[in-house]
């Protein structure tokens, strides 16, 4: 076995470069030619999707009753909650087999069974990280009831699989069946749709912590006078985890003083993928214990957010410090090693030597994290420790205060939340659910930290004794992935900026008589005042500049900070900002900016710091170059644009048939209507942003609000595919009420999930 602080190598040969670039030129090749096999997609309407459900012969005691929307969004009531668990794994391969199918192939570190030589790497990552362990630690500490619910989700799940009679479009495609799933697998599901946020900006990070220079940069990133760096992005697999984790959210809650019908108003929009299917369903459910409704992340058995008859939950990513990178020295004890074989398509079998140290594995070992070939360096993260997030989860909707609610949390570790709350008493607050090392404060001097640091995991902070309160005097919380207030210890080195959350405040201290549609102009806001700020430092420059464009110059100093669809200002400052950076900086120093997911600090800096006579010169070239495409896109909606569709879109000659639609989109990185973008300079497309939304009304129990950008079926080829997008385009939301009988007034399909016979 290695024990030294080398890289082992792959056995039977690890594709290399050339080989993994042949591999992705015959996976597009492939995958065009099933395309074109298999034809488009063919249309169903929803009746014909209903009829797929497995509704005979399934694994429960008891008929359960599904009702549908014309959406299909279901409402589910069973006689028990083992019943109420069977039902939902039915509805979640039902309606996302296809996602699902991926999402275990990540989970389990088998992309290349599917895709080929070209994720390779990133299967080595997955397997080194090794979700299907964590999973295990998971299953571990799941109470008897917990893993009975799961166990119960993992019996429906497998039963739709069983009823399979025509295979989704995309198996077709790619030349996959369907197969039954195993409780380790689910489990390391869960594990993925908890990954750490600060992963991807390790990912992003270790790119510059190569370079010569790296000392002065992350000085840079972190000078006394900044916060800490949010930042993002990673390449292939920063994207994977981005996809499959919570990335980012805005989620407040506005007392009753504040609203219309006298109790709080709670609602909020995750940030994730802006790709087809949804990484979230819409479901409402109701059993002895268990009466609520709220979105689920596929494959995962519990709500992750929602509310009942008592109380409402949301909540953003708090970027949660529950990882650490741990440099293992020049000749690390301890280590042990496993062999796993990863199955390539199209290709040979490969194995390779994956490395465990006494804190967690060796994440150096692995290539798609770029660490280079020094010293071994260690995962240490609480979700390779034992805890059961599907009990926190489940007693969250079963609460009916604030104190049921901090308890039942008080176990939860990953992925670190803070979430906001509301009651049909009229309370609100906000708290967070994580598992926390007690870490003091203290500035990092580099990303990976010396075995000592672990000292501080000896003991944890959990829910109770992290920060939370109740009632603020404001009559709001709000949260918006932003640093919380200090602490003892810290939560994290890596939040968003504070421009979402104060635009949040902003508007919420100006509440009055706040209803669910006074709640859409808020999720659709599109200024920002940092922008504007800026702006009104560049502008003095811009006017000593020479030769500047009248119609540019005039469209930037009218700008009124706000990135709607049709504005030329937007459009100015970007490209101007752009240009900026480029001529300012080059090479390494720019990279600073690249990677930085909050750079206006940093030009704000230089605009305190370059002499008058250099930046003036710099402004008029630089308004200059951006200028020409100024001139030819006009507007900011004809350079960010929104490209909705399938990942089969992406292939040539086929891709239109599995694109729903490319049009304008308002917002940018940090405004409230989040679509985010880098640094760009004419046309491009937005891939991550607002893509769900909620709004519950604890004033009736019937008026709970969501609506996902596209739709609730991950069937190609469904009627509700796609059908919310223009919903979610024109501001609208779909009611899914509480109520039993308004349920059955207002959803009018009906599905009977029916038990095997006496003979089985």
């Amino acid at each position: 076995m290695p024990t030294d602080s080398t890289r082992p190598a792959a056995r039977s040969g690890a594709p290399a470069g050339t080989t993994k670039l042949f591999g992705a030129f015959r996976l597009a090749l492939r995958a065009w030619g099933g395309a074109l096999r298999t034809g488009a997609p063919e249309p169903l309407d929803l009746q014909a999707r209903l009829s797929m459900v497995a509704a005979d012969g399934a694994p429960v005691e008891s008929p359960v009753v599904i009702r549908w929307s014309d959406q299909q969004i279901p409402f589910i009531e069973a006689e028990s909650d083992r019943d109420l668990a069977v039902a939902l794994g039915i509805v979640h391969a039902h309606l996302r087999l296809a996602q699902i199918e991926m999402m275990r192939r990540v989970a389990t570190g088998r992309l290349s069974e599917t895709i080929g030589a070209a994720a390779f790497p990133l299967d080595q990552g997955l397997r080194t990280i090794d979700f299907m362990s964590a999973g295990r630690q998971a299953a571990r500490a799941l109470s008897p009831e917990a893993e009975a619910w799961t166990r119960g989700f993992l019996d429906g799940l497998n039963h739709q699989i069983a009823a399979v009679r025509k295979q989704p479009h995309e198996f077709e495609v790619l030349g996959i069946e369907a197969a039954p799933w195993s409780f380790e697998e689910l489990m390391a599901v869960t594990r993925l749709a908890s990954t750490d946020f600060t992963w991807r900006v390790w990912m992003q990070l270790m790119k510059l912590r190569a370079r010569s220079d790296w000392s002065d940069t992350w000085a840079r990133l972190i000078g006394e006078e900044l916060p800490e760096p949010s930042l993002a992005g990673g390449g292939i697999a920063a994207a994977g985890l981005e996809f499959f984790g919570r990335g980012g959210s805005n989620a407040y809650a506005v007392s009753g003083a504040r609203t219309a019908g006298g109790k709080p108003i709670l609602a909020g929009d995750p940030h994730l993928p802006l790709q087809l299917p949804n990484m979230w369903l819409i479901a409402g459910m109701k059993s002895p214990t268990l009466h609520a409704v709220g979105m689920m992340v596929p494959a995962v058995p519990v709500l992750g957010l929602g509310r009942n008859r008592h109380i409402a939950w949301g909540g953003t990513n708090l970027h949660a410090a529950s990882s650490e990178l741990v440099d293992l020295g020049p000749e690390p004890a301890g280590l042990t090693s496993r062999t796993e074989r990863i199955r390539v398509r199209w290709g040979r079998d490969h194995e390779i030597a994956v490395r465990d140290s006494p804190v967690g594995p060796v994440i150096s070992d692995a290539s798609v994290l770029r660490m280079g070939q020094g010293r071994a360096v260690a995962l240490h993260w609480i979700g390779h420790r034992a805890s059961d997030e599907v009990s926190a989860l489940l007693n969250v909707a079963r609460a009916r205060d604030w104190q049921g609610f901090l308890g039942a949390l008080d176990g939860y570790a990953v992925p670190g939340l803070n979430l906001v709350y509301a009651d049909a008493d009229g309370h609100i607050g906000e708290a967070m659910a994580a598992t926390l090392p007690r870490r003091p404060h203290a500035r990092a001097d580099d990303l990976i930290s010396q075995p000592e640091a672990l000292d501080h995991w000896r003991s944890l902070a959990t829910t109770r004794g992290l920060p939370h309160r109740l009632d603020p005097e404001e009559g709001y919380v709000a949260s918006a992935n932003n640093a919380p207030p200090r602490s003892d210890i810290q939560i994290s080195r890596f939040f968003s900026p504070d421009d979402r959350v104060n635009r949040l405040r902003e508007l919420l201290g100006q509440a009055e008589g706040l209803t669910v549609g006074g709640i859409i102009p808020l999720q659709w806001d599109v200024l920002s005042p940092p922008a504007l700020r800026l702006r009104d430092r560049l502008l003095p420059i811009l006017v000593e500049a020479q030769g500047v464009d009248n119609a540019f110059a005039n469209a930037l100093r009218g700008w009124d900070g706000r990135y709607s669809e049709d504005s030329a200002g937007a459009l100015a400052f970007e490209l101007l900002v752009f240009h900026l950076v480029r001529r300012l900086h080059e090479g390494q120093v720019r990279d600073v900016y690249l990677a930085s997911w909050d750079p206006w600090p940093l030009l704000h800096r230089d605009l305190d710091t370059i002499p008058r006579d250099r930046l003036v010169p710099v402004m008029a070239a630089s308004a200059g170059a951006a200028g020409r495409p100024f001139r030819r896109l006009r507007i900011w909606g004809n350079a960010h644009r929104l490209r909705l569709g399938h990942a089969l879109s992406r292939l040539p000659l086929v891709g239109g048939r599995y694109l729903v639609e490319e049009r304008p989109i308002g917002g940018s990185n940090e405004t409230l209507m989040k679509s985010r973008h880098g640094f760009s300079g004419g046309r491009h497309t937005v891939t991550f942003g607002s893509q769900a939304r909620h709004i519950f009304d604890m004033a009736d129990e019937d008026e709970n609000h969501f609506v996902l950008l596209g739709g609730q079926d991950g069937w190609l080829g469904s009627s509700t595919f796609a059908d919310q997008a223009r919903l979610w385009r024109e501001g609208r939301h779909l009611r899914v009420p509480l109520r039993p009988e308004t349920v059955r007034a207002e959803f009018p399909h009906v599905t009977e999930i029916r038990p095997a016979g006496p003979g089985g």
